[in-house]
């Protein structure tokens, strides 16, 4: 098969050609179909994270069973599938206490043989990543990194659902548990970003502030639940929000990922409020807050793939998009080949893009 492989940090992925075992018992073979491009992949070519190279990104992805393994009885060939860097065993403390995103034992129990997945004809080893490595036309992934869907639903939009959407939406109905009525502000509205205002306008959400610099994802985030936009280049971004709100918000989103604006997300809140950081800061980076604000119960948290229950999660995001309530046609700004993938990456670079995906049908 084909796949796009990141050989060296802050250089191009290559497409090389390379393969996949057999799938073992619990494993799973897909055919890819569609794969987004999501800025936490850019974190790991640019570096910002550490991981093993030579390896075949990817993690935002939807697709169709071809094989299944001896053991398998949740999928069969056909079915289609939504994937999740999530993957769960089932049997460790956070899984058994209703907190799977926090499997202790992936790699340990269910995944021995995860590291020979993927192979090339170059010398050196070539690592999945994330138990998925969806950059390609094929997947080989443990039964529990992938979730069933209706085939009424469109692939390229389900693929959205796998990380972007389940990310955002879940950080706000599942990590903030936001309420009918409460004040929530968004920072940074590309792909999570609008996730997480179409997740707060679902939840019930009183008042939806969208922050960014984009005229035009401001003006999507609008379509998208939000009630009110900033762009911080028009003054001080949390007396901004303040004013709005007179005093704050209850709930805060940073989706960025920058020391910056995590701070000014703990900044803008109303006493009681609770700021969630979902965007990945780079790995090392600290952040500082005033401590005087903790008196008046301010919270700060962290949000990993939307603290989700993806088995449960990803089947209703997809009824609230056949009900027209989740407008994931909106985000998706460019199809392009597997060829194309840099040029992907560029356009995310620029902020010119909510999503791109590469269409392996296409």
């Amino acid at each position: 098969m084909k796949a796009a492989v990141l050989v060296e940090v802050n250089k191009p992925l290559v497409i090389e050609d390379v393969s996949l075992q057999k799938p073992g018992p619990r494993e799973v073979l897909i055919r890819t179909s569609v794969a987004g491009l999501c800025h936490s992949d850019l974190h790991f070519m640019e570096g910002l994270y550490p991981h093993p190279l030579p390896a075949v990104l990817g993690h935002e992805s939807a697709g169709i069973v071809e094989q299944v393994g001896s053991d398998v009885t949740y999928v069969k060939p056909g079915d289609h599938v939504v994937t999740c860097l999530s993957v769960f065993c089932g049997t460790c403390d956070n899984c058994s206490t209703g907190r799977p995103v926090l499997c202790t034992d992936t790699t340990v129990k269910m995944l021995p043989g995860a590291s020979n997945r993927l192979s090339w004809a170059r010398s050196e080893k070539l690592n999945q990543f994330l138990n998925l490595s969806s950059f390609a036309e094929q997947m080989l992934v443990h039964e529990n990194a992938i979730v069933k869907i209706k085939k009424e639903m469109p692939l390229d939009l389900a693929a959205l659902i796998g990380c972007g959407v389940i990310t955002g939406y879940g950080a706000v109905v599942n990590t903030a548990k936001v309420q009918p009525g409460e004040t929530v502000v968004v920072i940074g509205c590309g792909g999570v970003g609008m996730a997480a205002i179409n997740g707060a306008e679902i939840a019930g959400a009183g008042r939806i502030i969208a922050v960014d610099t984009n005229p035009a994802k401001l003006q999507l985030a609008t379509k998208l639940g939000a009630t009110d936009i900033i762009d911080p280049r028009n003054g001080d971004v949390v007396q901004q929000v303040r004013d709005l709100t007179n005093g704050g918000v209850n709930h805060s989103f940073e989706v960025l990922g920058r020391k910056e604006t995590a701070e000014q997300a703990f900044a803008m809140l109303a006493p009681g409020g609770t700021a969630t950081i979902v965007g990945m800061i780079p790995f090392g980076q600290k952040i500082e807050l005033h401590g005087f604000d903790f008196l008046r119960e301010r919270k700060i948290q962290g949000s990993s793939m939307g603290s989700n229950h993806f088995r449960v999660d990803m089947p209703r995001l997809v009824e609230f998009y056949m009900r027209g309530k989740l407008h994931l046609e909106d985000w998706i700004s460019a199809k392009l080949k597997l060829s194309e993938i840099n040029d992907g990456f560029a356009a995310m670079k620029a902020g010119k893009t909510v999503r791109s995906v590469i269409m392996f049908d296409a």
